[in-house]
């Protein structure tokens, strides 16, 4: 049997999503831009990304238990139809002149809070469209889709702004949404069999479930540990990672290093949809960790330019490796009616984790490992003679400590039991008896559930 058969379904949802994600970049992008152009404030342009994270942070525990309690494949088709209305209603505000930067905070904010139920709700779907063997190669294919709308939408967004300006961008974007609502209208997305004498829970309850489910098993617990910390790492480098590279090079390099970065995620999204990932998953989720810490830490060695192009790719080409295998391990484990609340757990952990990075990354780099490298400063006569003293050393040390830091929690859990056999340790959860819509039938790649993971 073709490693893709019977993801038909699948493969519509992904290519709606695909579409929508590179719409939602370009116009994260094209609103940021035209926010700095014409107000001219930082604050402000700031209060954007703010009010994409703070309304999406607070709803996502409950988000995730709502996503179990609802039809999946209903609750992606609303969130794409909120998110284009949201976008036509911004053009027209625009076109009108009417568009005040209240209309653009309230805007971006009603598609974050539409994408905190519609991630988890995709992931969740994942197992019940395809089978147990083949999740990662499907998990590698939503990392590629995921790394082009990273690359492709700002690109795109370059482009449409100085030929079709930013109301064609946001009439374009709501296209997008719409493409990806048409392809859940053509999916077909079996639902879970809800059991009519279970006890009716209370919504924090059911959220908390999701937590105490992992909680009570030490080997996911740590992996969500990793995650948390991991996302924080990444935080404070994605931040630092602009002053280093103009510390060596001139800001016109700055986008040829981005963009090369950027490429390895697709092509590590590639490889995992074509290699499948190793076979175990947690060797995936922490040696690839490793990997990624070694290529973060190369970005200190030396004020080199090619150097922070090739250790960039390669980090960027390990991150959908190791997201991929943890998308499979935590859809192999984790009941398919708790895999809404689950996923949504990891998000408001990178939500989380992402802001508070992103706060102490400049008075670290400032106050801390710049004055430590500097030609008079306290580590210029040792670690100094290794990476150079001067501006931008310190931020080589911060990389350094970062990718240490890094290697070193992947290697803590792989040293614990609980978390390098959580593979042999938990049993699979196949998914939960799951019945058609009334207006289709069950994929052939679904995952009828034969069990349920022992509680």
């Amino acid at each position: 049997m073709s490693r893709w058969s019977g993801l038909r379904d699948f493969l519509l949802i992904w290519f709606g999503q695909l579409v929508s994600g590179v719409g939602s970049r370009l116009t994260t992008f094209a609103l940021g831009v035209w926010v700095l152009q014409t107000t001219g404030s930082t604050t402000r342009f700031a209060l954007v990304f703010v009010s994409m994270a703070v309304p999406a942070l607070l709803i996502s525990p409950f988000a995730g238990a709502l996503v179990d309690r609802w039809d999946r494949r209903r609750t992606m088709i609303v969130c794409e139809a909120i998110s284009a209305a949201t976008m036509l209603a911004l053009a027209g505000l625009l076109a009108s002149g009417h568009l005040a930067m209240w209309h653009i905070y309230v805007g971006v904010g009603a598609v974050a809070l539409s994408n905190a139920f519609l991630q988890p709700a995709y992931a969740a779907s994942i197992p019940l469209l395809a089978s147990a063997d083949q999740l990662t190669r499907v998990n590698g294919l939503v990392q590629t889709g995921f790394a082009v709308a990273q690359v492709g939408g700002p690109l795109l967004a370059g482009v449409l702004v100085s030929t079709i300006s930013l109301q064609g961008v946001l009439v374009v974007d709501a296209l997008t949404f719409v493409i990806g609502l048409l392809a859940l209208c053509l999916a077909k997305v079996p639902r879970l069999a809800r059991d009519p004498q279970a006890p009716q829970q209370g919504l924090w309850q059911e959220a908390s479930t999701g937590f105490a489910y992992v909680r009570e098993r030490r080997g996911l617990m740590g992996l969500l540990i990793v995650f948390g910390l991991s996302n924080f790492m990444f935080g404070i480098a994605s931040i630092a990672i602009t002053p280093l590279i103009l510390s060596v090079a001139d800001p016109a390099l700055l986008g040829v290093q981005m963009a090369i970065g950027g490429s390895g995620l697709l092509f590590g999204g590639l490889l995992m949809s074509t290699w499948g990932g190793p076979r175990r998953r947690v060797v995936g989720v922490l040696g690839f960790s490793m990997l990624a810490g070694l290529f973060l830490a190369a970005h200190g060695l030396r004020p080199s330019f090619p150097l922070l192009v090739v250790a960039g790719f390669a980090f960027f080409l390990s991150v959908p490796v190791i997201n991929a295998c943890n998308a499979t391990l935590w859809q192999s484990k984790v009941p398919a009616e708790l895999q809404g609340r689950c996923f949504a757990i990891q998000r408001v952990l990178a939500e989380s984790a992402m802001p508070l990075a992103f706060c102490l990354a400049g008075p670290l780099a400032e106050h801390v490992f710049e004055p430590l490298m500097a030609a008079d400063g306290a580590l210029a006569g040792s670690l100094g003679l290794l990476i150079g003293v001067g501006p931008g050393r310190g931020l080589g040390l911060m990389f350094l400590v970062l990718g240490a830091a890094m290697m070193t929690i992947a290697a803590v859990a792989w040293s614990r039991r609980a978390i390098r056999e959580v593979e042999n340790d938990l049993p699979d959860a196949l998914a939960a008896p799951a019945v058609a819509h009334a207006d289709s039938e069950a994929p052939a790649g679904a995952a009828q559930g034969d069990a349920r993971c022992a509680v």
